[in-house]
């Protein structure tokens, strides 16, 4: 495809925050799933071994739908852009399914439910990914891609700490649903469905997607977009996929391997620890959930914040060590958790994996950003989200075989085995060999 080489104004502070602000609502949605979905799964009645395959939802869809959404958005041309009706349409139905989550009534509708959910949030992530890299020249791409990490923390913050701050408000806890389900867990995800979709329209309204040329149009018109044409597109993608990126692949393995083994059983590790017990329906497993939310926002807060203090050192020295010393850090953190006797001592342990966590939302996209052609930016974000999901995929279909065998049916010992992975993710981070793609007119 031909695309004219074409100058992209510099943005302030304030149009960066702007442009990334839809990043809270989608965020939030995540955050939403991450501290509540395997407790909603619990109440609903089901057993923790079978827990990741309930999670499986989001890894396929994002594995199906990313790539191609991805290498859609390179080739739509609409009058409101290419990337934007995808944001839009993944923004409405990431609402309405936020609003009926808590409402359900059997296990087999919250799986569901999550699958389409999941289903939207992709049809939104990478687009949105590729519209910041559209948006801004190289010298701000890192302030961009570190400002949606700092969404990221902002938003799971609120996600985590919104039944607590329900609670601290005089609702009770201990208020349920037919389904078992905790009130104040219904008024979260109602406030989600909100965000997902005000925070979007903001973005796109007041940032809007910079016009493409007519020689870019021409390009993208050469033909007509078609299955076969996107078929072609990913495959060839993949063949001329950047070293950078191919390495990227082992890092990525470990490190979202580790964050899902967190996601889905740090409550369930909680509950033994701090309150003894692994029964869904008693209150002090209800409190366990109350307290991974507080504990959840901090480490949130602390990515909100490290995210833009990773901005001019990753500047200096360069994303990749900035990466390395942040997934080594999250890494030691999984490893102390379960020796965690009380509330208090929880919160040491987040600073590890809020580090992690604002690094991995940010400085891998840098990475990648500055080593892909620009006019394959849509496809290329697709294809590395090909480097989370499989890895999610694979712990959803080996945590059920390993978690009696091998890990004595304990959540804490999951929460160990993360924190193996992390450390082998910053390992496997420092062999990356950084390069930037060559910029030219043509490709």
């Amino acid at each position: 495809m031909n695309y004219a080489a074409t100058s992209k104004p510099r943005l302030s502070l304030g149009r960066i925050i702007q442009m990334n602000l839809g990043f809270l609502g989608l965020q939030f949605s995540f955050g939403l799933q991450q501290s509540n979905m395997g407790p909603i799964y619990s109440y609903l009645g089901a057993d923790e071994a079978s827990l990741p395959l309930l999670w499986l939802a989001g890894p396929m869809t994002g594995l199906l739908i990313q790539p191609i959404i991805g290498a859609l958005s390179d080739r739509t041309v609409t009058r409101i852009g290419r990337r934007t009706p995808y944001f839009l349409i993944g923004a409405i139905l990431c609402s309405l399914c936020l609003f009926a989550m808590p409402y359900s009534r059997a296990l087999w509708v919250a799986a569901s439910l999550l699958w389409v959910l999941d289903a939207a949030n992709n049809v939104t992530m990478e687009p949105y990914r590729a519209y910041v890299s559209d948006r801004l020249d190289t010298s701000q791409r890192p302030l961009g891609f570190l400002t949606q990490s700092a969404f990221t923390g902002l938003a799971q913050t609120l996600s985590y700490l919104a039944p607590s701050l329900l609670v601290w408000w005089g609702l009770s806890p201990d208020a349920l649903d037919p389904s078992g389900i905790p009130v104040i867990t219904r008024i979260a995800f109602i406030v989600g469905a909100v965000l997902s979709l005000s925070t979007i329209l903001w973005s796109v309204l007041r940032v809007p997607e910079l016009p493409l040329t007519p020689q870019e149009i021409a390009a993208m018109q050469t033909e007509a977009l078609s299955a076969r044409t996107t078929w072609r597109d990913l495959r060839q993608a993949v063949v001329d996929m950047p070293a950078p990126m191919r390495q990227l692949a082992v890092a990525m393995l470990f490190q979202w391997y580790a964050m899902f083994c967190y996601w889905q059983f740090v409550a369930f590790a909680i509950a033994r620890s701090l309150f003894d017990t692994s029964d869904p329906a008693s209150a002090g497993f209800r409190q366990a959930v109350l307290v991974n939310g507080q504990i959840g926002g901090l480490y949130n807060f602390i990515a909100f914040v490290a995210a833009f203090a990773m901005v001019p050192i990753a500047r200096r020295i360069g994303a990749r060590p900035v990466h390395a010393f942040s997934v080594a850090a999250s890494g030691v953190a999984m490893l102390a958790l379960p020796w965690c006797r009380s509330e208090t001592m929880l919160f040491m342990p987040m600073i590890g994996i809020g580090l992690g966590w604002a690094s991995m939302m940010g400085n891998p996209y840098v990475i990648l950003a500055d080593s892909i052609p620009p006019e394959r930016t849509g496809i290329y974000m697709g294809i590395f989200n090909m480097f989370i999901v499989i890895p999610m995929m694979i712990e959803s279909l080996t945590m059920p075989l390993i978690y009696r065998p091998l890990l004595d049916g304990d959540p804490r010992n999951v929460l160990m085995l993360g924190g193996v992975m992390m450390i082998l993710a910053a390992l496997a981070t420092l062999a990356i060999r950084e390069q930037r793609a060559i910029r030219r007119a043509s490709a």
